[in-house]
């Protein structure tokens, strides 16, 4: 824990350095702030263990932490991801690995949403990341630094992004916990072989779905832009 405190404390100190090199920079880890969630795996025969599949989603809310805790309200910059895995056992791992691909599989997703009541649950694709793979790290708490920081702007939300299956899912939390996924309303059940993880960018897909007791156990390191205070100073 020690080691990953102080490699990640080393390279958001040079990001910020680099990003703001006239002021300190205030680092914000979104999602950060939520009472603690189980894992569930390995899995049981009551509550067998459970993954995100060919998804893009958002935590909607998490249980004692603010609402919408992955919308940006400041323009900035992203500098890296950490993630809550669960440890499958080999059984869970080849059962995934058969249905939804090999490696395990993250990455985060920088989203425009419609302004309108019509367009509401549309999100578009403006900026990802790069894609890391997670099997070595099952069990464990990683966190995968950007190579550079990624630009996001105010109205901006910020997804996780599966393309094949990740144990980071917890389920049967309390209903101050939801989260919204990219399938569309029928097809809010659908955990077969369809693909709706978010991956050209530009593209637009419906956020139709809600998932209430469900946790995505993800957090994002986040620069906020400095306030512009004395806008007629000299250089």
């Amino acid at each position: 824990m020690m080691k990953r405190f102080l490699l990640l404390t080393c390279v958001l100190a040079a990001g910020a350095a680099v990003l703001t090199p006239a002021a300190s920079a205030r680092i914000v880890e979104l999602g950060g702030v939520a009472d603690a969630a189980s894992l569930n795996c390995p899995g049981t025969t009551e509550s067998p263990c459970q993954a995100a599949v060919h998804v893009t989603g958002y935590q909607g809310r998490a249980s004692g932490g603010p609402k919408n805790p992955y919308y940006i309200r400041r323009d900035g910059h992203l500098v890296a991801f950490t993630l809550q895995l669960a440890k499958p056992n080999a059984e869970e791992v080849k059962f995934f690995e058969d249905r939804w691909g090999t490696p395990s599989t993250a990455r985060i997703s920088v989203l425009r949403r419609g302004s309108t009541r019509k367009t509401r649950l549309d999100h578009r694709l403006v900026n990802q990341s790069d894609t890391f793979e997670l099997d070595r790290y099952f069990g464990s708490k990683p966190t995968f630094v950007f190579d550079k920081p990624i630009p996001v702007k105010k109205g901006n939300w910020i997804a996780i992004t599966v393309p094949t299956w990740a144990p980071l899912l917890s389920v049967n939390q309390s209903r101050a916990n939801w989260w919204r996924s990219s399938r569309p309303k029928d097809s809010c059940d659908d955990f077969g072989l369809r693909q709706f993880a978010m991956e050209d960018l530009r593209e637009v897909s419906v956020f139709g779905c809600t998932y209430p007791t469900g946790r995505l156990l993800y957090t994002v390191t986040y620069v906020p832009s400095n306030h512009v205070t004395n806008s007629n100073s000299g250089t």
